[in-house]
């Protein structure tokens, strides 16, 4: 396996002059823009967009300022531009909270939700899926860049290039695959099997402002002022998890993609350009469920599913915060989330913790509960890293 490129760039806010001079620097790391986009041809953007609607400032989607300055290159080499995501709104909102409407008319691009586009079926050689379904806009293109968003995530312990291509795929299939594959190891191996079918040219990262905590969408706006763009978004993802504090390998999408030859995610075979991770990397960054992809593999594996189900969290409702917007009704995959006395109310007999429920709420009602053991196996895993970063310090 070639090594692979990933150039690492420091930018410090979302100011135009300030990303286009940090996007340039980035992309001439790697031998410019004109080497990997041919002009005049037809560019899929994928941005990473989640529902409901969120102002950029939150952290959930790729701020529209970064795409901005992304499409304003591809531009200059006057290509044929759509922008989208496939996005799942009851109201008539869609990109414009985000930002999104604005900047595509400004830009004078396309801005398509993928499901208004329709699907069509591919085959596909994964390991767990034979065939999927993907948007036409996106096969028909010359070229499939990804702007994914630094983030953690209640489930995959990391969401980023690999994952931001889960949403090429329609709404439902991405809820049947929630239930279909319940193991953080199965659903991201799925993750590596969409991502293999449409791999992006270029993936770019949006980490200037990203999200720390219970990712995607619940957790807190943390500045790590840094872009990161290869042309191997598993590399790109394995340098990224590396500067949020994250062993590379711990993620399961990057271990998967790493062992099948998607792309790179050993660190010592990536060779990063510019900035050093050590230079820039992000002290004390609080993960989400870091203890799975910690402790699992230093456990026999009979006790692997007990431990594992251990470490899985627990969403349970805030009553004075939930609207019985249905917004969780809907996304359930199997039906644990229920209208019970005007409130939303989650079985737990039913729920496979796939957190959708806690993605898609737009007024934070819904809070994951740590199990017991599994609240004592992060304390424990805190605690060391607490410790191994003292006496890295003291070696210092």
């Amino acid at each position: 396996m070639k090594p692979s490129k990933v150039s690492l760039v420091q930018v410090k806010d979302y100011q135009q002059e300030h990303l286009n001079s940090g996007l340039k620097k980035g992309l001439n790391l790697l031998g410019g823009i004109q080497h990997i986009i041919n002009p005049h041809s037809r560019v899929f953007v994928k941005i990473n967009h989640l529902s409901p609607p969120s102002p950029p400032e939150k952290a959930i989607v790729t701020h529209p300022s970064f795409t901005r300055e992304v499409l304003g290159i591809l531009k200059s080499l006057s290509c044929h531009i759509t922008v989208g995501d496939d996005i799942q709104y009851k109201g008539k909102d869609r990109f414009h909270t985000s930002g999104y409407q604005k900047i595509c008319d400004e830009m004078e691009v396309e801005l398509i939700n993928l499901k208004e586009a329709g699907f069509r079926k591919i085959k596909c050689n994964g390991k767990h899926l034979k065939s999927i379904y993907i948007s036409p806009p996106i096969l028909e293109s010359d070229h499939v860049i990804n702007l994914p968003k630094l983030k953690t995530h209640s489930f995959t312990i990391f969401t980023g290039a690999v994952k931001n291509m889960y949403g090429v795929i329609p709404y439902g299939l991405r809820l049947q695959y929630h239930k279909q594959f319940s193991l953080p190891s199965e659903f991201s191996e799925m993750l590596v099997d969409i991502y293999s079918c449409v791999p992006p040219c270029l993936s770019i990262m949006d980490g200037i402002n990203s999200m720390e905590g219970e990712g995607p969408s619940s957790g807190n706006p943390r500045k790590t002022n840094v872009i990161l763009i290869s042309e191997d978004g598993v590399a790109l993802d394995a340098v990224a998890s590396q500067i949020v504090g994250l062993d590379p390998i711990s993620v399961y999408s990057t271990q998967d993609a790493h062992q099948r030859g998607v792309g790179v995610g050993d660190l010592k075979k990536i060779q990063i350009l510019g900035e050093e991770i050590s230079r820039i990397k992000t002290r004390d960054f609080k993960h989400s469920a870091v203890a799975v992809g910690i402790i699992q593999r230093r456990i026999p594996q009979i006790l692997h599913s007990f431990i594992q189900n251990q470490l899985t969290f627990i969403p349970e409702v805030i009553p004075k915060k939930c609207t019985s917007c249905m917004e969780c009704i809907d996304i359930c995959p199997t039906a644990a989330a229920q209208i019970v006395n005007g409130k939303a109310w989650i079985e737990q007999n039913k729920c496979i913790h796939c957190m959708c429920c806690h993605e898609v709420c737009q007024f934070h009602a819904i809070k994951l509960k740590n199990q017991p053991m599994g609240l004592l196996i992060r304390k424990a895993s805190h605690w060391k890293q607490k410790i191994s970063r003292l006496l890295r310090f003291q070696r210092d």
